[in-house]
């Protein structure tokens, strides 16, 4: 049984992990278009890394929940609800895999019009006056109970004229201390007509490349757990929902961390809590153990839609 007693109080869960490259020494950092790596400098002087952004870690955090193979939630949370995306009776896509969630055009903007009618009537009453966030949280858990994790903005001007609205209740990036480049280079080799035309993908294109060495990696967590008591859904549906975070973290710390090619992390050492001390966060083993139940407590409720899994056909 997870205890969650020393949360109860809790404004904000905050955790971090210290990482470190799988081989060697160095490690590439997310890039930003006209941009490239995120460095910063801090009024010490100290130089700074942003490895992955806010919006990258939110993503990769709903990925560690994600069975590629299967095409499926894991296992420990089958029974969760979710909008699968069909097109031509073959799966499309899905609302844990899409950037904007249930914004996804695929699921808002297809001709079959059946889920987001279903969305519009459970939200239509506040088409006029303020938005009533608990009762956006309700419709949120029934289809997608992650979104209320992740975040989402229905940007849609028939559904309360656009103005459902949710902050992230889980947030992470991952920084690096004391950083220095480490240059290296390369050459596209074309070993049949070397002086080809590199635009049309001939010859031999010699190019530079960056990575980069950190004194530190940390991976940084923060659950906003006032936001999570704020959505009034009740005692299950709330440690059902603060059991999947502390899942997304614990998962994504063991299998997510190979964020690109030239950039595979491991944790050095273990997720450490820093708000409020004196919680530890359960192993992703006791989490993965614990979470069908917290499902069907939920679903007893009914605040899940049956099935589960809404389907939405996708139409141009």
């Amino acid at each position: 049984m997870l205890n969650f007693d020393t949360l109860k109080t809790a404004p904000r869960l905050l955790a971090q992990a210290e990482l470190e490259p799988v081989q060697g020494t160095r490690f590439q950092p997310t890039g930003f278009p006209d941009l490239g790596a995120a460095v910063y400098t801090l009024p010490d002087g100290t130089d700074m890394l942003l490895v992955e952004s806010a919006q990258s870690m939110a993503n990769r955090l709903e990925t560690a929940c994600w069975n590629e193979a299967k095409k499926d939630v894991v296992t420990c949370l089958q029974g969760m609800p979710y909008v699968v995306v069909l097109r031509d009776g073959q799966v499309l896509t899905n609302s844990m895999l899409e950037s904007h969630r249930l914004n996804s055009p695929y699921i808002l903007e297809s001709a079959d019009k059946s889920f987001f009618n279903a969305l519009k009537k459970e939200v239509g009453v506040m088409e006029k006056g303020p938005v009533n966030l608990q009762l956006l949280a309700q419709t949120l858990l029934k289809y997608d109970p992650s979104s209320l994790l992740h975040g989402i903005f229905l940007a849609k001007s028939d559904l309360a004229g656009g103005r459902l609205r949710l902050p992230r209740s889980l947030s992470s990036f991952i920084e690096a201390v004391n950083i220095r480049v480490a240059a290296s280079g390369g050459v596209k080799k074309d070993e049949v007509n070397p002086q080809g035309d590199a635009k049309k993908g001939f010859g031999h294109v010699p190019f530079a490349r960056d990575e980069y060495v950190a004194e530190r990696i940390t991976a940084y967590f923060n659950l906003d757990l006032m936001q999570v008591r704020a959505f009034g859904l009740g005692d299950a549906a709330e440690r059902f929902l603060i059991s999947l975070a502390l899942f997304k973290i614990q998962r994504f710390l063991e299998t997510g961390l190979r964020l690109r090619t030239a950039c595979d992390l491991q944790v050095k050492g273990r997720l450490a809590v820093k708000r409020p001390e004196q919680f530890a966060v359960p192993s992703a083993a006791e989490l993965e153990a614990a979470l069908p139940g917290l499902i069907q407590a939920v679903v007893k409720e009914g605040l899940f839609a049956h099935p589960a899994i809404t389907q939405v056909n996708y139409k141009d």
